[in-house]
């Protein structure tokens, strides 16, 4: 593919948009959004070009549509004449959450190649997760290309995208439910005398390393978290508070609760 267009540059199109800067020409990525100051102030940061959806929809390869699910069916009516009359469709990926590929095909017109993607806020750090799944449209080639840029914000799964809504009820509400956590053990830590800024600079790089060590292991959490645990010693004494007061099951509801609402919002 050789250019790239944003249409909609929120925080997560922002994100992604900075994060494939790494492995793109600057000089073919666009960017528009319905406040074009927005879009403006992000070209000029990333040295990229400002655009116009009716523009994006015409001359690029591959386009991101970073509007929210209510938005989409508005903005594929407007630019479907323009993606319908081109002799090779452009890729489109879908951010939207809830919206199937199925959808967003329809919308467009019917016979464009539509790969659905559901990135977290860590992609902004290169730290993220990308689940994407791909319609029956999307050639490998082009998909293969997307996949090698998208991997410069994180890791890219492929799922089926009937378990896209479960996994990102993981991965996309995660990152609040660790900053939680972050901010718990910060908390636990200054009122045991650790000052606020190193007490919270110490919980996130213990984070990242625990992390760290369980995706390189590849052991089990479990067996890792035994070998943090002595007989009669102090980490035993607070993974026991945490399992009475239900830890471990209220990460598993809320994980539950947020796919069941994305399933009830879908309904």
């Amino acid at each position: 593919m050789k250019s790239y267009g944003f249409i909609g540059c929120g925080n997560m199109g922002s994100a992604l948009a900075r994060a494939i800067c790494r492995r793109i020409d600057v000089k073919q990525l666009y960017l528009s959004n319905r406040d074009p100051d927005k879009a403006e102030k992000l070209a000029m940061e990333l040295h990229a070009n400002v655009s116009d959806r009716v523009s994006i929809a015409k001359e690029c390869d591959c386009i991101f549509l970073g509007v929210i699910p209510q938005a989409m069916e508005k903005l594929l009516a407007d630019i479907r004449p323009f993606l319908q009359e081109r002799k090779k469709a452009p890729l489109l990926v879908s951010m939207a959450a809830s919206l199937t590929i199925g959808e967003i095909g329809e919308m467009a017109g019917g016979n464009v190649p539509v790969v659905r993607i559901m990135p977290n806020t860590p992609v902004s750090v290169g730290e993220g997760v990308i689940l994407y799944a791909c319609g029956d449209r999307a050639g490998p080639k082009e998909t293969e290309q997307l996949i090698n840029v998208l991997e410069a914000a994180g890791l890219c799964m492929e799922m089926q995208e009937e378990q896209i809504d479960a996994a990102t009820a993981l991965t996309g509400c995660g990152p609040a439910f660790v900053q939680m956590f972050i901010g718990g053990l910060a908390d636990g830590a200054l009122a045991c005398g650790v000052p606020r800024k190193e007490a919270t600079l110490l919980a996130a790089q213990m984070l990242i390393g625990s992390a760290k060590l369980t995706l390189l292991s590849g052991r089990n959490p479990g067996a890792l978290k035994e070998e943090v645990c002595s007989p009669g010693g102090t980490t035993i004494q607070g993974v026991r508070v945490l399992e009475e007061r239900a830890f471990s099951g209220a990460a598993m509801d809320a994980v539950i609760a947020a796919y069941e609402k994305t399933k009830a919002s879908v309904k």
